[in-house]
């Protein structure tokens, strides 16, 4: 039996990076030997242990899904911001070039101003309004460093084995009959756990152009279209969302208002996005699940 190719995952323990973890282990998708790393187990920030571990475990795929994103916080720190997001990116990038693996890294639709009138490009110019964005899209052009690279895009990131996403606030909200703020002026394309990890390995999988690509459900929708699909699914009251206006907040980060990312250069790599309202009605339907009580099963 010949041994199964080697795969790194740095922040294995977030949402993204178990659910790749989970993939690669599972014997029914194509196996890889993971190396998981989590914060615990090595901090990115130490760009000489960074290329140790790639070059001593001889990988031939290191998945970035390592991040800062405490957007707000990063306006007074946004030393750690670069140094997690841009500079730890770098170091993976370089090792990555040494060895010659495969090098994929998560970015933002944070990058861009939220000026737009149309779904964004990947080659639209780039113009952060935080320092989160900023640091983001320095990490982008890092990751250039290693030749075989792919930058996936996602945004408004949901599922996962983690509850903390704004989508998961919108259901608890809902189901418990509270009071639920949502923007309604602020157009998205929100990513769902289940088809990044998917789209991520048919990209490398299938010898994609490396490079960008948005990674993200097909279609846009306000905050507030989309509250009023979790209503639905979950047969709640949708006057239960409580609209709210961008203007109205103010955060220590800007925000973009218009984000909304075209996935059209994935569709044309082959890989296609499922739309917005079909991923939001499966994930709402697997918390459902999961939150059903079971009847026990006799030993």
């Amino acid at each position: 039996m010949s041994a199964l190719p080697r795969a790194i995952v740095f922040g294995a323990g977030g949402q993204l990076g178990a659910a790749i973890v989970k993939r690669f282990q599972d014997a029914g998708s194509g196996q890889y030997s993971v190396t998981a790393l989590t914060r615990e187990d090595l901090d990115v920030t130490d760009t000489m242990a960074v290329a140790r571990v790639i070059r001593d475990t001889a990988a031939s795929l290191v998945v970035n899904c390592s991040a800062y994103n405490d957007v707000d916080r990063a306006e007074s720190d946004a030393a750690a911001a670069f140094a997690v997001n841009a500079f730890a990116v770098g170091a993976m990038a370089r090792a990555c070039h040494q060895s010659e693996s495969v090098f994929v890294h998560y970015s933002t639709d944070f990058i861009f101003d939220g000026e737009a009138s149309e779904p964004y490009r990947e080659q639209d110019r780039a113009r952060p309004l935080s320092m989160y964005g900023g640091s983001k899209l320095l990490g982008e052009w890092l990751t250039a460093d290693a030749p075989r690279h792919y930058v996936l895009r996602v945004a408004s990131l949901f599922g996962g084995a983690s509850a903390r996403s704004s989508v998961d606030r919108i259901i608890a909200g809902l189901a418990s009959g509270a009071s639920v703020p949502v923007f309604e002026d602020r157009t998205v394309s929100p990513s769902y756990v289940e088809d990044v990890v998917e789209a991520t390995v048919r990209l490398f999988k299938d010898g994609a152009e490396p490079g960008v690509y948005h990674c993200v459900s097909s279609g846009a929708t306000s905050w507030l279209d989309l509250g009023r699909r979790v209503a639905a699914e979950l047969g709640a009251d949708e006057r239960l969302l409580a609209a709210v206006s961008v203007r109205d907040v103010t955060t220590p980060a800007k925000r973009p208002v218009y984000c909304a990312l075209s996935n059209a250069r994935l569709r044309e790599a082959g890989v296609r996005m499922p739309d917005w309202q079909d991923a939001i009605s499966r994930y709402v339907r697997r918390v459902r699940f999961a939150a059903r009580p079971h009847p026990k099963v006799p030993a």
